[in-house]
């Protein structure tokens, strides 16, 4: 099994026991995608077709407000799930963007494909049922944290969860994450770097 299938699988099989047929036939539903630096997987406005996995790389999943400033809801690197569920469920037009900040590759699994598995193999919903409250708690928590947090402590709380992350996103992404703009994020990380 090549390397992109296997960190998938793994991925799948950490909340789902599947057989050796039930991985090929999955594994089968899967498309390979490749996207190159500052491209983009998705724009705002069209449907989303497809869910993906990154196997290599890293993304940033953004939407932009009435000034055109973006606001990052997420990073996304090796092993992390992304797309846009709402626009991917409900087939209207997405409002975000998906950008690589890096050289990526990735599987998706178009919404065909995805009915089909849940036909084929019904413990498939067990999955992506866990997949999806993993992403609300992780929503939940981060609405919250942007509410009852100061931009330091909210810095100090995405370096702690994702360490490996932070290292390779550029200062002026973060700060679009953090809700700040890219000169208060600089202030942040000097003082930071002082202590």
């Amino acid at each position: 099994m090549e390397y992109s299938h296997k960190l998938i699988i793994d991925n799948i099989s950490r909340f789902i026991d599947l057989t050796e047929l039930e991985k090929q036939k999955y594994i089968s539903l899967l498309t390979k995608v490749k996207v190159k630096k500052k491209a983009f997987l998705m724009q705002a406005g069209k449907i989303t077709r497809y869910e993906y996995f990154i196997t290599k790389g890293c993304l940033k999943v953004y939407s932009l407000d009435e000034d055109g400033a973006p606001h990052i809801s997420m990073f996304a690197v090796e092993d992390y799930w992304t797309g846009d569920l709402a626009s991917f469920m409900t087939k209207e037009p997405s409002r975000y963007f998906i950008k690589a900040t890096e050289d990526s590759e990735l599987l998706g699994i178009s919404r065909a494909n995805y009915d089909l598995l849940f036909q084929e193999i019904p413990k498939f919903e067990r999955f992506y049922r866990i997949l999806y409250q993993r992403s609300l708690i992780s929503y939940i928590r981060r609405s919250n944290y942007g509410i009852s947090l100061t931009a330091e402590e909210r810095y100090f709380e995405f370096k702690k969860k994702y360490p490996k992350i932070v290292n390779r996103i550029t200062q002026k992404d973060l700060a679009g994450y953090i809700g700040i703009t890219p000169e208060f994020m600089s202030k942040i990380i000097s003082k930071v770097n002082r202590l």
